[in-house]
């Protein structure tokens, strides 16, 4: 063991990145920060991260449970992506009030709008437990039982860390398939307000068609504002509460940025798969991603129909169909980059020459192995992914499940809530189109040997799908809005044979008997190798720098603005500006329907100070090393200001998860300046832009 940490050791901190990839643990950047400082970073590796003193890492947060957010004043105001808050911003919505078409701006304190269940994370510190997370642990020992001394000395951590309470929070995540082992103690408050948002056709303007792409016009951010008690900590929301003061906020340098300047992203990257093998590539460029697409573009269209033609049901829905879209879109983009790149190819070359490099060794046999696994593994991955992507989807399905659940634990203020939230939201037209559509294609692509038996006898029984469907909804009590609502937690044992609730029932007991047991007996021994085959890595590739996959932690990323080249003959200039918003602009299209505020100060011309050369610049790409997660992450400049904030990708460089290309792979930044013109100009909340510190050289 101890060789192996050598190795990564010197993997660590010999190795060279390629362009500006990597996503790098705030922690070892001292490792990485000559690098930054020659790139045109001006501050040093202690102004980054620190345990001992108020660093930019204390300006940063976990925002939700996939996000990230940062600190822009000394009174807890919080700046995210406008699709960040966006459930905080439709659940406040009505006919009535909708702030997802209006925007919302609190001219108060006491007009800030709680959020039960939304919290933010502060990373107190994170460090390497490898040492005493392995304490027991020898080479004898079967992987169980690995697994039985890994998970107690971690609880043993966690617990140690969280001792004092007061919000803290604790984790321990494997780093480099197992070898390493990572402690993060966060600080968590729940007392989060919103404060801003401006409205849809700005936060979201372009919506689906501009997506992933570039060039992009929208105004991709929310304001939240985190309060604590009176002594700072955490606590829940009370009146009584008062704004949070961080220990460090973000300048913001609103003096305007370069092509070629420096920019550093700091945030939580979500997943990546940088070191997945050919198989791996192969199944989710060839066969995951074009039927996970398929299916989500049957309940796209479904969706868009019936939302075009009802303003309600539009609010209702508008969460529900981004979320839906944005992987939709994004994996796309992920098996076009993946196909033009060759990435399964060239990992099938480099696994040659690591194959001819390991005979001998302790690696040897190492990937033969995986690819058999990988064979094994192939169909039961096929079958879930139908799972989650069809029969998993069917909202009243979810919706039986969760009642029932809710009901067998007893409590019914939490039941309430349940139904309310899900009747608020809920259309039947959708839901059943929906599951005629997903479950047709269910029952036409499952091979024979991966198909649960209740599909075939329930079909067989009704003659086709859409006779299913028409009984289902017919009959299931779930889609009685007044009767559930009646229902106590002891009338729910006559619902347990309801239609809804048998159909989510059967088809969990067939993913959980039937799929999941020999899928995750074959994902471990598979995962297991991952282990060998990592270290066998960083000995083949001794001069390589390996950054660990994403994990929804804190990592560094840096790089700087450029521009890119998406096709022969074409080059993007890495800025937008309004100009672009004005000439996309178009009342008929809900995508493109700007305010007519927006239109009227375009038409003044009065920008104030965030005007640059007539116009008001909106967005710029850089070449940060990004993933979900980042989204809201901030984009900052070489002095350690705010001068954006991340939202998204381009679409031709999605596929930076498993292969990150230098020419291709940009994430779209918000330029800070046009954040804070819909602020003043838009949103006439100038009283936040006060709190602000503001610099303009």
């Amino acid at each position: 063991m101890k060789r192996y940490i050598s190795i990564f050791a010197l993997s660590l901190i010999c190795g060279l990145a390629v362009a500006d990839e990597g996503m790098w643990l705030p922690s070892l950047i001292s490792e990485r920060i000559g690098d930054m400082q020659a790139k045109g970073f001006e501050l040093t590796a202690e102004d980054i991260y620190s345990i001992n003193q108020a660093s930019l890492k204390d300006a940063v947060v976990l925002f939700g449970r996939g996000c990230t957010g940062e600190l822009i004043s000394s009174e807890g105001l919080l700046l995210t992506n406008h699709h960040c808050g966006y459930d905080q911003i439709q659940k406040h919505s009505s006919v009535e009030h909708d702030y997802l078409r209006d925007g919302f701006w609190a001219m108060t304190r006491e007009e800030e709008l709680p959020n039960p269940g939304l919290t933010v994370s502060f990373l107190d510190r994170m460090e390497d437990v490898t040492d005493a997370v392995l304490a027991g642990y020898t080479g004898g020992m079967t992987e169980a039982q690995r697994d039985s001394v890994v998970k107690s000395n971690s609880a043993k951590l966690i617990e140690d860390a969280t001792a004092s309470g007061n919000g803290l929070r604790a984790s321990v995540e494997s780093m480099y398939y197992g070898n390493k082992y990572y402690m993060f103690v966060y600080r968590v408050y729940s007392d989060v307000r919103l404060v801003g948002a401006p409205p849809s056709s700005i936060g979201k303007f372009g919506g689906d068609t501009d997506n992933w792409m570039w060039p992009r016009h929208t105004g991709d951010f929310s304001i939240f504002r985190i309060y604590a008690d009176k002594d700072n900590n955490p606590a829940p929301y009370s009146e009584d509460n008062v704004p949070y003061t961080p220990k460090r906020y973000f300048h913001i340098a609103a003096g305007g940025v370069e092509e070629g300047d420096f920019t550093f992203v700091y945030g939580f990257p979500g997943t990546t798969r940088e070191y997945i093998m050919s198989d791996g590539v192969r199944y989710i460029s060839e066969l995951s991603n074009p039927h996970k697409i398929a299916l989500r573009t049957m309940r796209l269209d479904i969706q868009r129909r019936y939302m075009d033609a009802d303003q309600a049901v539009r609010i209702q829905y508008s969460a529900k169909n981004a979320t839906v879209a944005n992987a939709w879109k994004k994996w796309q983009g992920e098996m076009r980059g993946i196909n033009r790149l060759g990435t399964v190819a060239r990992k099938q070359a480099y696994e040659a020459r690591f194959n001819e490099w390991a005979a001998g060794t302790e690696y040897e046999g190492v990937l033969p192995a995986m690819d058999s696994l990988y064979g094994l593994l192939e169909p039961y991955l096929f079958a879930l992914d139908y799972y989650y992507e069809a029969p998993n989807t069917v909202e009243i399905v979810k919706f039986a499940g969760k009642v029932l659940s809710l009901a067998e634990k007893g409590t019914d203020s939490s039941l309430n809530a349940e139904v309310a939230a899900f009747f608020k939201d809920y259309c039947l037209p959708i839901d059943k189109e929906s599951f005629i559509a997903v479950m047709n294609a269910f029952n036409d692509n499952l091979p024979d040997g991966f198909r649960p038996g209740y599909l075939d006898s329930t079909i067989a029984v009704y003659g086709s799908v859409e006779a299913w469907a028409d009984d289902l909804f017919a009959h299931s009590a779930f889609t009685d809005r007044e009767f559930v609502y009646a229902l106590g937690s002891e009338d729910m044992d006559a619902l347990y044979d309801d239609p809804a609730a048998e159909f989510g029932r059967e088809m969990k007991s067939w993913v959980d008997n039937e799929l999941y047991p020999e899928a995750i007996r074959l994902s471990r021994e598979i995962n297991l190798l991952y282990r060998d085959y990592m270290r066998g890595q960083m000995e083949f590739e001794p001069d390589r720098a390996f950054y660990p996959d994403a994990n929804l932690t804190l990592r560094v990323a840096y790089g700087h603005i450029k521009g890119y080249a998406p096709s022969d003959g074409i080059y993007y200039l890495p800025f937008s500006t309004i100009d672009g918003i004005m000439e996309k602009d178009n009342p008929e299209i809900f995508d493109y329907n700007i305010p007519q505020r927006f239109r009227d100060v375009v038409a003044t011309g009065d920008y104030g100070r965030w005007g640059e050369d007539g116009s008001v610049p909106v967005c710029f790409i850089a070449t940060n090393h990004t993933s979900g997660g980042n989204s809201g992450s901030p984009v900052i400049d070489g002095k350690g200001r705010l001068i954006g904030v991340n939202f998204d990708r381009v679409w031709e460089g999605t596929m930076s998860d498993i292969e990150f290309d230098p020419d291709f792979c940009r994430n779209i930044c918000l330029d800070i300046r046009y954040v804070l013109f819909v602020i003043d100009k838009i949103g006439g909340a100038s009283h936040l832009i006060d709190e602000m510190t503001i610099e303009t050289e």
